[in-house]
This record gives structure tokens, sequence and C-alpha cells, in this order.
């Protein structure tokens, strides 16, 4: 390798000039100057010359080895550079083959944008024409039920018709035939009373004579029984003893009898019958399907549902209760401890729906409590609030024992002024609700849960606050009563109801914004009342703007019944508004 390096000319002739060893190396044989076609090539040796000098120069110098180890560090740092580049270079490639992945990426993500762009336009396509559909069909049904009410309305009144008339007839002429034979029989009494009248009075005389002497006789007989009784008692003293204990020992059967028949009849009510305390119950019992054989069939073909089926609420609240529902009939299906909640909000958000769905979900049965009514019981409240829960406790399926309005007697004991009676059924309450059951579940609803005692909060598990529908759960609502209470009705033979042809969807939204702060008991009224407007009209029709017209009433009366109210329920009914609303 000693002819790479090229010597410099330095002022030390034997220290080779390390500048030009690269110029050296890179160095070629110069090409031969060019000649004609026919002289031949010629090589130059002269710079092979030069380099085997310096290489020679080279290996005699002392500095041979630094100048090799320089070498070979150059031709590293050039491998490195070079190394260097190709990682550059492969990074360059990798940036572009990323930026190309993103460009697909993005690509596709437009492609599958206008692809659910599409599915929408096509869905909203499918579903004017389905709405076009059953707006046709609605029509056809209503033109075919007025033709067919318009055949059996002239059909009855031809039947009718001809009813009267020949009722008349027949009337008439039994009026005269009833005419003719009481005058007959009037005729022949008269007759018969006058050629009888002598026979009639001996005939009564004979009768009240075998009276008297009946009478006579029958007084003489008793009091000659009588007489001989008392003096055969009188005279034996141990017949006297005998009727005596007789008399006795009738008393004490008497009293016994009816001290037995308390206690059994006691048993019965708390195996058999409801409590007083209880206003409505799912649960099956002998005395009641007695009394309601209809609804306890129609209650036994109840199928199990979903318990939010028909509960229309915010999402958060949906989810919130769906976990509730699930827990609920997992804890039933492993026979586990039921956990007790506490449900509060504004009345009519669905509370007491809820409740029931929940029981029916979860396979149980459903009790329903006022709290108003343990107040009037007195010093009665204790014992019935004991039979309340001897009677869940006796459930084979476990009951949901649910108490609406219970801040009317679960009030504070330290602050509240209640009477010693209402205290005791509170701590009888409390007593048996102590521990977790595995029999029923306690569910309390309340308007103002800030009113509980504290005894009462520990025994609470979960809180789950109720609050106003916001504008899409009130788009719902309204959508659903208008389909219950005024679609589905005009669609049946047997209903007198027609609709006038108008967009419903877009009508209510429209009574969506308009019904702000009412809430879902209210929309269900509402939709009795546009039922109601429909049946009165004349023709049974019901147009939009008497729907409006209602919905505007409704309004107003909601607005009313808030100026009514107090200033603490209308801050309570503003908080809870703002609560519902964020």
């Amino acid at each position: 390798m000693s002819w790479i390096f090229g010597m410099g000319g330095g002022n030390n002739p034997e220290t080779p000039n390390l500048e030009n060893i690269d110029s050296v190396s890179d160095k070629k044989p110069s090409p031969p100057p060019s000649s004609s076609s026919g002289e031949a090539y010629k090589f130059d040796s002269s710079a092979l010359e030069r380099a085997a000098k310096a290489a020679k120069e080279l290996e005699k110098s002392k500095h041979a080895k630094e100048a090799l180890d320089l070498a070979k560090l150059q031709e590293t740092t050039k491998q490195i550079e070079h190394q260097t580049k190709i990682k550059e270079y492969e990074i360059h490639l990798e940036q572009v083959r990323m930026e190309q992945k993103r460009v697909d990426a993005e690509e596709r993500k437009k492609l599958l944008a206008e692809e659910t762009k599409q599915h929408q336009l096509r869905s909203q396509y499918q579903d004017q024409l389905a709405r076009k559909r059953y707006e046709d069909q609605l029509q056809q049904q209503r033109a075919s039920n007025e033709e067919n009410l318009k055949r059996q309305e002239e059909s009855v009144a031809k039947q009718e018709a001809m009813k009267k008339a020949t009722i008349e007839h027949e009337i008439e002429m039994k009026s005269k035939l009833d005419a003719k034979k009481s005058e007959a029989k009037a005729l022949a009494r008269a007759k018969a009373e006058r050629e009888n009248h002598d026979l009639t009075m001996e005939q009564l005389k004979l009768k009240a004579s075998e009276h008297r002497q009946t009478v006579l006789e029958s007084i003489k007989t008793a009091g000659s029984i009588f007489g001989s009784g008392a003096n055969a008692l009188l005279s034996d003293w141990d017949k006297t003893l005998m009727a005596a204990g007789g008399l006795s020992l009738l008393a004490l059967g008497i009293y016994s009898a009816k001290g037995f028949t308390g206690v059994t009849a006691k048993y019965v009510e708390s195996r058999l019958g409801k409590p007083s305390l209880v206003r409505e119950t799912s649960r099956f019992s002998l005395l009641e399907s007695a009394r309601h054989p209809i609804l306890t069939f129609k209650e036994l073909r109840t199928k199990k549902s979903s318990a939010l089926k028909d509960v229309i609420l915010p999402p958060k609240l949906e989810s919130r209760l769906g976990d509730v529902a699930i827990a609920t009939l997992n804890t039933k299906k492993n026979r586990g401890m039921y956990r007790n909640i506490l449900m509060y909000g504004p009345p009519g958000t669905g509370k007491t729906l809820f409740a029931k769905k929940l029981a029916m979900h979860s396979g149980m049965d459903y009790a329903i409590l006022t709290g108003g009514d343990v107040a009037p019981l007195g010093k009665d409240g204790v014992t019935e609030m004991h039979k309340v829960f001897d009677w869940a406790n006796n459930s084979r399926k476990g009951l949901l024992l649910f108490v609406d309005e219970a801040d009317a007697f679960l009030r504070k004991r330290s602050s509240e002024l209640i009477s010693e009676n209402l205290r005791a059924t509170l701590n009888a309450f409390l007593y048996r609700t102590g521990d977790q059951s595995n029999k029923f579940m306690l569910v309390l609803a309340s308007n103002t849960p800030e009113q509980f005692d504290w005894a009462v909060n520990d025994r609470l598990d979960e809180m789950v606050e109720f609050g106003l529908p916001g504008k899409e759960e009130r788009e719902r609502l309204i959508m659903l009563y208008f389909d219950k209470y005024v679609l589905t009705p005009a669609t049946q033979s047997k209903v007198k109801l027609n609709i006038e042809k108008f967009d419903y969807s877009a009508l209510c939204k429209q009574m969506a914004e308009m019904t702000e702060g009412m809430s879902g008991r209210e929309i269900a009224k509402l939709g009795v009342a546009w039922q109601a407007a429909g049946y009165t009209s004349e023709d049974g029709l019901l147009t939009k703007a008497m729907v409006l017209s209602r919905c505007e009433d409704a309004i107003k009366q909601h607005k009313q019944k808030m100026e009514w109210m107090s200033e603490k329920e209308k801050n309570d009914s503003r908080y809870t508004r703002q609560k519902s609303i964020h």
C-alpha cells in the first residue's frame, strides 16, 4: 500500500506532506495524448514512479506509523459519514412512507365520511318514504273507517226506526187489550162481591173467633210450662247449680272463641291479606284475588320487561339506573342483600314509575306506601309499621318496598316538632331497617330529602337524583304520549278520532321548545288533553291548531302553579331545574 502516499515539499525532506496524500491517492494516470489512428498507445509511468518514490520515503520516515494511523482514521471517518448518509436516507424514506400512510388514512377518512353522509341521506330518504307510506295508510284507514261508520250509522238508523214503529204499535195494542181486561175484571169483581157479601162476612167472623181461641190456649200452655220449670228449678239445688255452671261454661266458650278468632284473623291477615298502610301492590294474595279476579289474572299474565321501558330520562341517569336494575336482578338471583335507595327530585319526574319497572324487571313484588298515611294513625302507627315489615319478610319472591313522600314522617327528630306517636313510629321504622335484608328492598322517594333524620340517611346505600326533562327528553316524551293517546286510538275502528294531516315530528320539536320547565307528568296530562280535544269536536277531528292551543293552555297553567309556590319551593325548583339543564 506504499504507492498510495505522495511526498510533499516541506522543510524536512524526510517528513511526508500529509495534506497531499489524498490528492496523490486520487490521481490517476492521465490518458495518453490523442494520436492518429495508426499510432500505438503509449503508457506513461512517471506518476507510478513518483508514487513509488513517495512510498519509499514514507517508509524511511520516523512518522510512517502515525501517517498510516491517520490514514486509517480518515478512512474510518469517511465510512462513518457514508453510513450516516445511508441512515439519513433510510430515515427520509421512512418519513416518506409515513407521509404516504397519513395521506392514505386521510383519504380513507374522507371516503368513510362521505359514505356515512350518503348512508344518512339514504336513511333520511327511507324514513321520509316510510313516513309518507304511513300517512297514506292512515289516510286510507281513516277514509275506510269513515265509510264503514257512515254505513253502520245508516243501518242502525233504519233498524232503530223500524224497531221504534214496531214498539209503538205493540204498546198501543197492549194498552187497548189491558184496558179491556181491566174493565172486564172490575165488572166481574163487583158482581161477585154483590152476590157473596153475606157469605164473606160469616167467614171473617169465624176466622176471628178461631184465632182468638188459639191465642188463649197458647198463653195458658206457655204459662203452665214456665211455671212448672221455675218450680222444679227452685225446689232442686242440683239443677240450679248445673244451670249456673252451664251458663258460666257457655260464657267462657264465647269469650275464648272470640279471642281465638282474633288471633287467627291476625295470622291470616299477615299471611294472606295486605296491611292497611299499603296503597298498591303486585303481590298475589287469596283475598285480593277473590276481590279483583280480573286484575289478578292480568298481573299474572304480565311478562318481565326492561326496567327503563317507556321511562324517558337523560342518558347519564338512564345509564346509572340501568346499572341499578342489573345489580338488583343479580342480587335476587344470587340471594344476596338488597341495597336501600333514595330517589329525590321534583314531582312527576318518573320516580314511582321506575320503582314499579325495577320490581317487575327483577322478578320481585312491589308495594307502595305513602308517608302521609302514617301520621293520621296516631298510636296505631307502630303496630301498622310492624305489620308492613312482617308482611314484607313473608314474601317468597322478594319485595320492593317503595315509600312515596317519605319526608312526611321520616323527619329530623332533633329539630322538627313531631308528635310522640309519630316519633314512636319513626323509631319502629328505624328498628326494622337497621340491618340489610335479603327479603325486601327499601326505596324512598322525596321532593325535600334535606328534611330526613340523620339515622334515615345512614340507612341509604345509594342516592339518585331525578331532574326535570331537558329538550331532547321533552321531545321524546311528547312523541311517546302523542302516539299513545292520539295516533294509536286514531287507527282503531271502534274509536271516533281523526287527525288532520300535518308534520307530527316538526310539531313535537316545536312543542318541546315551548314546554321548558314542565315535568313528565305534566306532559302526560298534555297527551290526555289532546285526546279529549279530539273527542269533544263535532266531527272527531284533531287539528294542528287544537294541539298547539292545548299546549299553550298547559304552559299557562304551569306558570300559574309556579306563581302559587312559596319562595322556598321556588328556590328548590330553580335549583333542580339548573341541575337538570347542566
